[in-house]
């Protein structure tokens, strides 16, 4: 996809998603191999500014409309997640194993959330409506995570 076309996409879902013209967003393609995310955002919250970053160089999805609009999300939901954190983290002593249980189920439900969000937004307004499973190919399959394993006796 050229840049130009991301472009696009990325002002398309600011405004679908009704975050500009209350957030100032740039959208940042990084060409570095070494970069392993897809994509991430980097944010002020006190001057309501964000920069997506995203990775042009070897993304691990297919459709660069749904990482655009996944991350997105992640900024339009980005509230909670930091109420959400502060709250876990007054209520635990960091890096004991409550809050790290806490935090890493409340990560892994926003996780979802983001992504069932993207999906029925990307299903409905989407250009390009396949959904990537470039993360899927590179895990192993079900039946590979019982090689090695002994019976139990």
């Amino acid at each position: 996809m050229d840049r130009e076309k991301i472009q696009a996409l990325f002002e398309k879902w600011c405004g679908k998603l009704r975050l500009t013209p209350d957030w100032d967003i740039k959208l940042e393609l990084v060409n570095d191999k070494n970069w392993t995310k897809t994509g991430d955002f980097k944010i002020d919250c006190t001057d309501k500014k964000a920069i997506l970053l995203l990775n042009e160089e070897n993304p691990k999805q297919e459709n660069l409309e749904e990482v655009i609009v996944h991350e997105l999300m992640h900024l339009k939901m980005y509230p909670l997640d930091q109420v959400t954190e502060g709250l876990i983290l007054s209520i635990f002593e960091e890096n004991t194993p409550a809050c790290n249980f806490a935090y890493r189920g409340f990560f892994e439900t926003l996780e979802q959330t983001v992504e069932e969000l993207t999906k029925c937004f990307l299903f409905e307004f989407g250009e390009n409506k396949e959904i990537s499973f470039g993360r899927c190919n590179l895990n192993k399959s079900f039946t590979e995570l019982y090689d090695g394993l002994k019976n139990l006796e």
